[in-house]
């Protein structure tokens, strides 16, 4: 396959998949999403309302850069749908960041040749860079809010006794 339709493969089938993901937050929407997290543990509407907040002010970067990022690649397509990005607007930073990571990617494997397989490994270097960091932001969240529950907790019950 030349190297050009690789590309544009890649890139076009980015874009597709992130439409899915676009669409399934538009579908979901806001108020159904905020009823979702009063339900889930360690999770309150105050959080919804902070990502909205950040969202708002760097949806477009964070769609563009969260293109080259793994995980965040496809999960900021749902955002992006929650908060009626305008679609025109969604496709162009996830067309280009799509471009500049799959170009990469495939462009790497085409240079290294017969040494392709070398892409994958260096790129699960950085997978699992994002993943050890995920785990931490998750593990000092948990952390914050059980301890803040607690102590909430004991202050409430010396006040019961």
């Amino acid at each position: 396959m030349p190297l050009g339709w690789a590309i544009a493969a890649a890139v076009i089938g980015a874009v597709l998949g992130a439409w899915v993901l676009y669409g399934l937050g538009y579908w979901v929407g806001r108020d159904r999403i905020r009823r979702w997290m009063q339900k889930i543990p360690l999770m309150e509407a105050s959080d919804l309302d902070k990502a909205e907040g950040w969202f708002e002010r760097h949806g477009g970067a964070a769609v563009l850069i969260g293109r080259c990022v793994p995980v965040v690649r496809s999960l900021i397509s749902i955002p992006a749908g929650v908060e009626r990005m305008p679609f025109w607007k969604f496709t162009l930073f996830t067309l280009l960041g799509s471009a500049v990571w799959n170009g990469g990617l495939v462009l790497a494997g085409y240079l290294l040749g017969a040494q392709w397989e070398d892409v994958g490994r260096y790129s699960d270097w950085l997978n699992y860079a994002v993943y050890v960091a995920i785990v931490v932001v998750v593990g000092k969240f948990v952390w914050d809010r059980t301890g803040a529950r607690g102590e909430r907790r004991r202050h409430a019950g010396e006040g019961a006794v």
